[in-house]
């Protein structure tokens, strides 16, 4: 019978935890600075491991295992929607710590594993993959530049006041009352300028004519 002071455990749990804490602290925290959604994965993580490490012990097939996942991979959290995201990377230590847990590959081949699956994870956070686009809600008062002829226009007029790299700009709500329309602005960006201009919507006031 299988003790938690066993070697095997000890090894196998110190390298789940690990590699659990290098993606997700290393990682995933990196660009999403989401402290309750990392404590939820890692937990998540050391969860599976225990729950999946101690069942398979007790003659279990490897069809229960995978069954094991998928109820794992279903799970939401009830208080609010995890986003594309957070699921991949809950899925990826629910990988990780069933690949620990059931499969009897050396513990230097699972290190070898881990390693490739976070340094994949490092490689598609990164502008290798594709530029981050980010969003912003914008109240825009001159609606003038909101007609089809004059898309460039206000790209170019959004960029100045605002100094974003605009890419698309999806027009929502028009108040001709108050010649306004809510913009959704999708710019490129780095993780360092998302945290800093951390703020989901933005009013660009009337700029000061020259002369009045």
């Amino acid at each position: 019978m299988t003790s938690i002071t066993d070697l095997s455990f000890i090894q196998l749990f110190l390298i789940n935890i690990g590699f659990a804490l290098i993606l997700l602290r290393g990682i995933y925290y990196r660009y999403s600075t989401n402290r309750d959604t990392l404590f939820g994965l890692l937990m998540f993580s050391t969860g599976v491991f225990l729950v999946t490490f101690f069942l398979h012990n007790i003659d279990m097939s490897m069809g229960f295992a995978f069954g094991l996942f998928a109820v794992f991979s279903m799970l939401r959290y009830r208080t609010e929607a995890l986003n594309i995201k957070d699921m991949t990377y809950l899925f990826l230590v629910i990988v990780m710590a069933l690949m620990t847990a059931v499969s009897k590959l050396p513990p230097l081949e699972l290190i070898i594993l881990h390693s490739l699956i976070c340094c994949l994870a490092a490689v598609a956070e990164t502008k290798l993959l594709a530029a981050h686009v980010f969003e912003k809600s914008i109240c825009y008062e001159n609606i003038e530049n909101i007609k089809p002829q004059n898309h460039q226009i206000l790209i170019d007029d959004l960029h100045q006041r605002t100094g974003l790299q605009v890419t698309r700009v999806e027009i929502g709500n028009i108040d001709f009352l108050k010649d306004t329309a809510q913009l959704t602005v999708y710019y490129i960006g780095d993780e360092q300028h998302a945290l800093s201009t951390d703020v989901s919507s933005l009013t660009l006031a009337p700029q000061n004519q020259q002369g009045s």
